[in-house]
């Protein structure tokens, strides 16, 4: 047990969910709760309350953890209390080196649920084998997620509720296509393969006000995305699932080659990409105007063709 002598020692409390569905299961309120009146009852301060909320324990690149660690590098707190293990952390790797970590800086660790207290041989014992358990159970987890997914790929279904652009999901998780979207993506294949820029390809589906699957803006990236998918011919590529769906075809294989080709051009060859379209070129410079224009709260000229020529 850490020993309270004539010091008073200060405290730190960590608590994290991993999923909003947590909210009610293991409560950030619940464990903070649960911590504070442990320290509460060893007479200990509580100085800091780090909550991750929403993010995975596999690894410890988690913003508030990785606060906590510099207050813990600082020696600004004696004991880290936690719920349970595994709200701390699920990688047996992690925990051992947060466990010499923490003893270097004189930081102990606390569990209120598990007999964790790595001041004695015997806790740090049953800290190493508690952390051993909370790594099995994760790659548990993790094993059933993928037999579970596997046997959607299996069914041919959506693995998630967001289909590609073109298609929807049915109630028993395959796809149907989508007229008004397939449109949309036979439309920027077609257009890609002509005019060979997917910048100028985002910009005339902006123009034309033609919004992404989730209702955005389209950018390079997007357009990049929709060219690059196998399912777009049929490919069916879920969980190491590979077959050919002729009902999930939205393109036929020759524009989808072509476009292929186009996006590896300058990797196969030393063309040098072409200049930026006038249009966009324009809109772009005019647009850092108009940001100017509300930072400075007055006019700014929108230059022309022939004074960007001089300027430049």
């Amino acid at each position: 047990m850490i020993a309270q002598q004539d010091r008073t020692i200060i405290a730190a409390i960590y608590a994290r969910t991993s999923s909003p569905n947590q909210r009610f299961n293991y409560s950030i309120e619940g464990q903070v709760n649960e911590c504070w009146d442990y320290c509460e009852d060893r007479k200990w301060i509580v100085k800091y309350v780090f909550v991750d909320e929403s993010q995975r324990a596999k690894t410890t690149e988690r913003p508030r953890f990785q606060m906590m660690l510099e207050r813990g590098r600082a020696r600004e707190f004696q004991v880290i209390v936690f719920w349970k293990l595994d709200r701390f952390c699920r990688s047996l790797r992690d925990l051992v080196n947060l466990e010499r970590d923490f003893g270097q800086w004189g930081v102990q660790l606390c569990s209120v649920t598990e007999f964790i207290d790595t001041s004695s041989a015997v806790g740090r014992f049953n800290y190493r084998n508690l952390a051993s358990v909370a790594e099995l159970e994760s790659e548990i987890i993790g094993e059933r997620s993928r037999l579970g997914l596997y046997g959607l790929a299996r069914e041919h279904k959506w693995p998630n509720a967001h289909p590609p652009l073109g298609y929807e999901k049915r109630e028993d998780g395959t796809l149907a296509l989508n007229k008004k979207e397939v449109s949309i993506v036979r439309r920027i294949f077609k257009t890609y393969v002509s005019e060979k820029s997917m910048p100028q390809l985002a910009f005339k589906l902006n123009a034309r006000g033609i919004l992404t699957k989730k209702g955005g803006r389209w950018n390079a990236r997007g357009v990049r995305d929709i060219l690059i998918n196998p399912i777009y011919v049929g490919k069916y590529r879920v969980a190491g699932v590979e077959e050919q769906l002729e009902e999930y075809r939205v393109v036929g294989d020759e524009i989808f080659h072509r476009a292929h080709q186009t996006l590896r051009r300058y990797k196969t060859s030393e063309n040098n990409r072409p200049a930026m379209h006038e249009v966009r070129r324009s809109a772009k410079i005019n647009g850092v105007l108009n940001k100017y224009r509300e930072f400075l709260g007055r006019d700014l000229p929108v230059l022309t063709k022939e004074q960007r020529d001089i300027n430049e």
